[in-house]
């Protein structure tokens, strides 16, 4: 068991991440032009507005409260006085929010990609892998941070604590081998998402245009002013 537990919890994540990073650089190279979402707001739109907006804001949310919650040490929140009793009670509240807010919206998109018979034909193989592996994801997500709320075990002194491990180079297999089943499985099936992560649709969130917030603003003349401006 220690074998596999060494194999699951020590190996398994740095091959996930050589996939992730070779798969985004494979895209990149040989599929730059369809790093993209592949739109269907043609085909319908009602839906889309309601279910595009809650799923990516509550997953924008989501990703926050995971890097605050995996990467910021539970001796950094003393230091700054933040009580143990109130950050537990701002993650049920706030991640809570968020992950029904992004399993609504996700469940909203499912819903229109299975009921419109254009956005259906427009899904690809990869997607009908991507979207059960992505839903077990966030329900997983969401069911154990509602669980776990009032138990005992908290999570910034395991799963935290191997997550950081691994950043270093130094896996503390037992720090994951230790954690509840719900936190296991649902690490297991992070891994499994970004080992997809590459090859679907989601690989769009590397072609975000942040570019444009920074860009200057394109003038717009009027022709017969752009002639008088031309004339001086």
């Amino acid at each position: 068991m220690r074998h596999l537990e060494i194999a699951v919890w020590g190996v398994l994540p740095y091959l996930v991440f050589v996939v992730f990073v070779a798969g985004v650089a494979w895209r990149y190279h040989y599929d730059r032009f369809g790093l993209t979402t592949r739109s269907s707001q043609l085909h319908e739109s009602r839906l889309l507005s309601v279910g595009g907006p809650l799923f990516h804001y509550g997953l924008l949310f989501v990703a926050a409260g995971h890097v605050v919650g995996l990467l910021v040490p539970e001796s950094v929140t003393e230091s700054l006085h933040i009580s143990e009793s109130f950050y537990r009670a701002n993650a049920l509240i706030a991640g809570g929010l968020a992950g029904l807010a992004c399993v609504a919206g996700l469940g909203i998109l499912l819903w229109r990609r299975l009921r419109v018979g254009a956005v259906r034909q427009a899904t690809s193989r990869t997607d009908w892998i991507l979207y059960p592996v992505l839903a077990a994801v966030l329900l997983g997500g969401l069911w154990t941070t509602l669980t776990t709320a009032g138990s005992a075990y908290d999570y910034r002194l395991g799963v935290s604590v191997w997550f950081r491990s691994l950043l270093v180079l130094q896996p503390d297999v037992a720090a994951a081998a230790r954690a509840p089943l719900t936190f296991q499985v649902h690490n297991l099936l992070a891994m499994a998402l970004f080992a997809l992560w590459p090859f679907s649709r989601l690989v769009h969130a590397f072609a975000a245009p942040v570019g444009y917030l920074l860009r200057p603003y394109v003038v717009y003349r009027h022709r017969a002013a752009a002639r008088r401006t031309a004339a001086r």
